[in-house]
């Protein structure tokens, strides 16, 4: 069974909100001006002024005479680079304007860039600024006290900003200056992680302060400087009194009542009131009552903020959510637990306060809380404590999901020229609850594995209860784990991938783990399950294992139950090196059936001339389910037409200019020489090399190919015809559509091209054969040559449609793709068009067939597609403190999946089925039905069979076993 995962920190969610906008930063300068900062005594700052509240600058001993502030004035440099590339370096709060500081065109990248630069200078002894932390006057602290507190004033009088912002304005409270506290916690971890990185003996203690930091931790510190005295510099000494000095100001016990001086500038009564009597009632209780209490507080205060109306009531509010979650991180340790019970318990408030901190959404918690409860009963099956732990660690994933949403977008943007920002995600996730939240799901992973007999053996991995497989199957290969975002990166087909999100446009490879599952029914997750590429979901600190044993070769294989396997070369048994003999065949491959192709047909048609039963002969079938769906469900499919294989069959006999050999004659050559290379003993690595640099020419060819006279006209009559206007006057999609997708075994789900809302004729025209070269490039030659034995009869065929502007777009399986069950559906929706299927953090539900449904993640998507009808897509942020689907849409989705098998089904097309679809005001659409296909082979292995443990889910368990 798939499992939401736990991970400390999130994937980093690849943000393509500015991708355009960014796209000619150049990186390299860019490192070499942080250098020069970093040496320079003035860093990124050329001079100090005096900026008057008039607009004038004076010198540094020329006060102002009607008021003003003074600081530093940035490099020429630091400013073109802002203006530029939008990258603030340096930043000073002073005088800056508050709604540039908010940044909300461009997704609030200033106020996040200052956050994560506030992180990297705690890690790297000022990063920017290591010797201009001296510069005198630079900054001036009560200066940039005073704008923070004027800007929290103007910033939380809007309640919108509030309801959609929550966990931005939360971690920007924790941030900006605006009173005399510091962040303590992360100093401390700063501390020892730069400890760490100057003296390598210091990393284990420098692990545990970052993993599950306590008091004892202190002495700890104390006695490794006394046992590595001779070895320390003086340099070394002071840093680690400094961390036994953090350390002790972070374990002070916790005063109570120095909360009660934020009750004053609350000015609703009610809240007030409750919360006073919060802290008078504090310090009778015993520490599990203490830390749950603070708990249900920080919730109160989440449902409750927006009833107080002050601006500083609010700050107010926000300072006081920030010090519950300290002292409940400060206290966690002395929660007890000694009984399964205790555990659990311990669970469920952690998680409480995670949501209470933003790190889910209010509609959410109400979603999972449920299955976080427990009930009076004395005994737990085995099935119900699965539950509790997935829905824990949904909790969690959700969480780190979203700080990965939020900030994503500038760590990406960041890693272009300072890799320490890997480190800011993790490190803001272990400044919270969520620390403490993960490693008690891992106590009660490790519980119900040792109960259940399902324990992971990988490699020489501390906790590996948070590991849990994805998709079954085998492999043998390197090991490459990928630091930061694997977008565009080479990868081997050979080798075994760690990966903190894979790539969207990712080429076959042995196996992957990741610390994303992503989306269940995103291209890739569906292309590595019909492959049966073992697939399973760690967690980030899993990772930091791993890297130890990247470069070794290794066997993993993903059990039918979700066990995971992974162990040396050298440790393989016998068994396990006979999965890999040359002699056998690790899956079966697939003759393309083209005895029944009409490539006569030259002529268009029109999308009401096609159904199922033209799959294969005139067309692909994403054109002929979309006409099945056209004649089934007329209403609910848009008007369209199609170019048939004959077309570009016709096109493609035309003479090569300058050439005395055709476009066809040109691509079955290639794959004849492939044959006879293979017959003349050359490498596969050489054949193939061989075959993607001609196919990569072939497709050049088709892009600049002229098109027929007789075409053209087609074209243009058809647009006349079927869409209503001249060609170039409506936008629309242009969807490859070949003869190799969607068979029996293989889907071929996503490997070709779509075109979206392309308007201009000339546009169109040149789509038309960059749709017909897509099957030649090397990602999808790659995937396909998995299986095909004739890949030189591969015809595109292409649906051309208008598109519909959806407000939610995504997939339906009609099966639980997680569980497998028959009686429910599977359904991942993102906002905007095309979603789901490109590895997004989709939004996904299970529907029982009597119209249950359970929510197996929220989106954490934090950018979307829309379609303007000047064509083309445009790029838009959202956020997520509500649902994209609605109970109504729910039912509409669940009656149309009962009547789409029946219709299928009596036409003799039997499922599962994936079924692209989208809402537009409510109304559903359709844009493609195909099979759901997974491997057989993967899940009916003797071996995987062979290492899937049998489970006894009516096992019973006393609620106070003791742990």
């Amino acid at each position: 069974m798939i499992k939401s995962f736990v991970s400390f920190i999130c994937f980093l969610i690849t943000c393509v909100v500015f991708a355009q906008e960014h796209s000619a930063i150049d990186y390299t300068k860019i490192k070499a001006s942080i250098s020069n900062y970093k040496n320079d005594v003035r860093g990124p700052y050329r001079d100090i002024r005096w900026f008057c509240d008039d607009g004038t600058l004076n010198m540094p001993k020329e006060p102002c005479e009607d008021g003003g502030v003074q600081h530093a004035r940035y490099k020429e440099d630091v400013i073109a680079l802002g203006e530029s590339a939008h990258i603030y370096l340096g930043q000073i709060l002073a005088s800056t304007n508050k709604d540039d500081f908010w940044d909300e065109a461009h997704n609030h990248s200033r106020l996040k860039q200052y956050i994560v630069e506030k992180y990297l200078k705690s890690v790297d002894n000022g990063w920017i600024n290591r010797r201009a932390q001296f510069y005198r006057g630079a900054i001036q602290v009560e200066d940039e006290q005073a704008w923070g507190k004027a800007f929290f004033n103007w910033l939380l009088e809007n309640d919108e900003y509030i309801a959609k912002h929550f966990y931005l304005i939360r971690q920007v409270v924790k941030d900006i200056p605006h009173s005399d506290d510091d962040n303590v916690a992360q100093l401390m971890r700063s501390q020892s992680k730069v400890l760490a990185e100057a003296y390598e003996p210091f990393m284990n203690l420098r692990i545990k302060i970052h993993g599950q930091p306590e008091r004892a931790d202190i002495a700890k510190v104390e006695q490794f400087k006394k046992d590595q005295a001779s070895k320390l510099t003086p340099q070394l000494n002071k840093e680690i009194d400094e961390l036994v000095n953090t350390m002790n100001t972070y374990f002070e016990p916790v005063n109570i009542e120095s909360l009660s001086t934020y009750l004053a500038g609350i000015s609703n009564a009610d809240m007030r009131s409750r919360l006073k009597g919060f802290i008078d009632g504090y310090k009778g209780e015993n520490t599990a009552t203490k830390i749950e209490g603070s708990a249900e507080t920080m919730w109160y205060i989440r449902e409750h903020i927006l009833e107080e109306k002050l601006a500083t009531g609010r700050l107010a509010l926000f300072d006081l959510s920030l010090k519950l979650e300290l002292l409940i991180t400060k206290q966690i340790n002395e929660y007890p637990e000694a009984t399964l019970k205790d555990l659990i318990s311990k669970i469920c408030y952690l998680s409480h306060a995670s949501a209470a901190s933003g790190y889910t959404e209010i509609w959410e918690w109400q979603e999972i809380k449920g299955a976080l409860s427990v009930s009076d009963a004395s005994t737990l099956t085995l099935e119900t404590l699965n539950g509790i732990l997935e829905a824990a660690r949904k909790q969690l994933e959700w969480g780190t999901g979203k700080n990965s949403a939020v900030f994503g977008d500038v760590v990406t943007l960041y890693e272009g020229f300072e890799p320490l920002v890997h480190s800011f995600l993790d490190d803001r996730i272990r400044g919270s609850v969520a620390l403490p939240l993960g490693n008690s799901i891992g106590k009660l992973g490790t519980f119900i594995s040792s109960e259940s007999a399902l324990n992971n053996r990988v490699l020489s991995l501390e906790n590996q209860s948070h590991i849990h497989g994805l998709n079954p199957g085998y492999a043998k290969g390197t090991l490459i784990v990928v630091d930061g975002s694997g977008e565009n990166m080479e990868v081997d087909p050979n080798n075994i991938y760690i990966f903190e999100r894979p790539p969207s446009d990712l080429k076959p490879i042995a196996g992957i783990l990741t610390v994303s599952e992503g989306n269940l029914v995103s291209h890739v997750q569906l292309l590595a399950r019909n492959l049966g590429i073992p697939n399973a979901a760690i967690s980030s600190d899993n990772i930091q294992e791993f890297k130890k044993h990247s470069g070794q070769v290794v066997f993993y294989a993903v059990s039918n139950k979700g066990t995971v396997i992974m162990k040396q070369e050298s440790d393989m048994t016998a068994d396990e090196q006979l999965l890999f003999s040359k002699a056998e065949q690790r899956h079966d491959m697939i003759t393309v059936p083209v005895e029944k192709i009409r490539l006569d047909r030259t002529t268009i048609l029109n999308l009401r001339e096609v159904n199922a039963h033209s799959s294969g002969i005139y067309c692909g079938p994403k054109a002929a389910n979309l006409g099945e769906l056209k004649e089934n469900f007329p209403d609910h499919v848009v008007e369209g037409f199609v170019i048939p294989f004959g077309i570009f069959l016709n096109h493609m006999k035309q003479t090569i200019p300058n050439e005395t050999t055709t476009y066809w004659d040109y691509l079955n050559s290639i794959f004849n020489d492939a044959r006879q290379m293979k017959n003349d003993g050359k490498s596969a690595k050489e054949i193939e090399s061989f075959q993607l640099t001609e196919l990569s020419k072939l497709r050049k060819l088709i892009i600049d190919m002229p098109l027929l006279d007789g075409f053209i006209s087609d074209l243009e009559g058809n647009f006349e015809s079927v869409l209503g206007t001249e060609l170039g006057g409506t936008s629309v999609f242009l969807r490859s559509d070949t003869n190799m997708e969607d068979l029996k075994s293989f889907t071929g789900a996503g490997l070709n091209l779509t075109l979206f809302n392309v308007l201009e004729r000339n546009k169109i025209i040149e789509g038309i054969k960059t749709v017909w070269a897509s099957p030649y490039t090397e990602r999808s030659f790659k995937w396909r040559q998995k299986y095909l034995t004739n890949p030189e009869n591969v015809y595109p065929s292409i649906v051309v449609i208008p598109g519909v502007n959806n407000d939610f777009s995504g997939v339906m399986i009609t099966k639980g793709v997680s569980t497998g069950k028959t009686d429910e559906i599977t359904v991942a929706f993102s906002r905007g068009v095309g979603g789901a299927v490109d590895g997004q953090a989709a939004e996904t539900w299970t529907i029982k067939n009597n119209g249950n449904h359970h929510l197996i993640s929220p989106s954490r998507e934090p950018s979307y597609l829309s379609l303007p009808s000047t064509g083309g897509t445009k790029r838009n942020v959202t956020t997520f403190e509500t649902p994209i689907v609605s109970s109504k849409n729910i039912q509409t989705v669940n009656a149309f999946s009962k009547e789409l098998v029946k219709k299928m089904e009596n036409k003799g097309i039997h499922g599962p089925y994936d079924v692209e679809l989208g809402f537009k005001d409510d109304k559903l659409w359709l844009f493609q039905v195909r099979p759901f296909v997974e491997n057989k082979n993967a899940k009916s292995s003797t071996y995987l069979e062979s290492i899937t443990p049998k489970v006894d889910l009516n096992k019973k368990i006393s609620i106070n076993s003791p742990l």
